[in-house]
């Protein structure tokens, strides 16, 4: 369905249209996540489902239930056929925020109790079976996928937010105020060796990523906007505004080259900004309402992004080179 990763240029990010749609959800899509090394997507929804796709073939390959719990935040583990989930409900009688399930047979590997509110951010180690989860309960809780106890607690102020680097050796939490503190995974209950604040937002970070250089940062805020820090000093390389979006928050994504960024806006449009210029590439219209969610797959020139409709983006060689604005070639998608 989509050509292997390589070097994007600006028009190549300008082609990108909707490949495939899938708009059998009967709820939001609160979730999505690609293996690193498989051509696999996984999303959690609203509507308790979480679903396997092949992403080469922009196919459904698996759809479960989770009825007691429900499912919220979603990843990965190494293992293509396993993933981490928190609960949407349920979790304060039991304490079973998270759970380790196999999607092969459906089973449930092991519960994980410690948060006593919702799980908002959620992802794996790049490098072993260590995984770490932030909740509005204002913990960061450090696990092991191999044991059912929890292995380290940060307390912190306001809603945490975090993402390893993609060697696994560093790991970023953002929190309240706008303060990012980065730890060494080996060493954390040494605290945070550096701390950056972005200049002049205090607002509430819902959404931390490294790029796959691990040279730069991407931060999304409460109130809709997107910074690019360098990930070695803290400064900010570049800044974007959205539109609000009502009862939601934004989650922008790195390209895997790390030259753009790629994000949703609550006006329902997209839009694909240059790192290296500073300036917007593309804007296009996704005809399928506000998209909270967009993620670019690790090893594909493909996005997606997720809804109540889940949609892939691949390129439209047809608009490469031909002259076209973004509106115009954005009409005829």
């Amino acid at each position: 369905m989509s050509m292997a990763v390589m070097e994007l240029n600006d028009d190549m990010v300008r082609s990108m249209a909707v490949g495939a749609v899938f708009s059998d959800y009967a709820g939001k899509i609160s979730s999505v996540d690609f293996h690193r090394k498989e051509d696999l997507l996984v999303t959690a929804s609203e509507d308790d489902s979480v679903r396997l796709y092949d992403i080469a073939n922009a196919t459904l390959l698996k759809m479960t239930y989770n009825k007691k719990h429900g499912v919220d935040r979603i990843c990965f583990t190494h293992h293509p056929s396993s993933i981490i989930c928190s609960s949407r409900y349920n979790f304060a009688a039991t304490n079973e925020s998270l759970r380790y399930l196999s999607l092969y047979d459906n089973r449930c590997l092991r519960n994980f109790k410690g948060h006593r509110e919702r799980v908002v951010s959620l992802c794996m180690s790049p490098v072993n079976d260590s995984f770490m989860s932030g909740s509005v309960d204002h913990t960061v809780r450090l696990w092991d996928l191999r044991v059912n106890a929890c292995q380290g607690l940060l307390r912190l102020r306001g809603r945490p937010t975090v993402a390893y680097d993609q060697q696994g050796l560093v790991f970023a939490v953002a929190m309240e105020g706008g303060a990012i503190k980065l730890f060494d995974s080996r060493s954390y209950d040494k605290g945070p060796f550096d701390t950056f604040l972005v200049g002049g937002d205090r607002a509430e970070v819902c959404d931390i990523k490294f790029s796959n250089d691990g040279k730069s940062m991407l931060l999304t805020t409460t109130n809709n906007h997107i910074y690019v820090l360098d990930a070695y000093g803290g400064e900010k390389k570049c800044g974007f505004s959205l539109e609000s979006c009502r009862d939601s928050t934004i989650e922008a994504t790195f390209t895997p080259d790390g030259h753009y960024v790629v994000s949703g806006s609550g006006d329902g449009t997209l839009h694909a900004w240059s790192i290296d210029t500073k300036n917007e590439v593309a804007c296009w219209n996704n005809h399928i309402g506000v998209t909270p969610s967009v993620k670019w797959a690790p090893r594909r020139v493909m996005f997606v992004t997720a809804s109540t409709i889940l949609a892939f983006w691949i390129p439209d060689h047809s608009k490469m080179n031909s002259g076209l604005t973004s509106n115009d070639a954005d009409n005829r998608v």
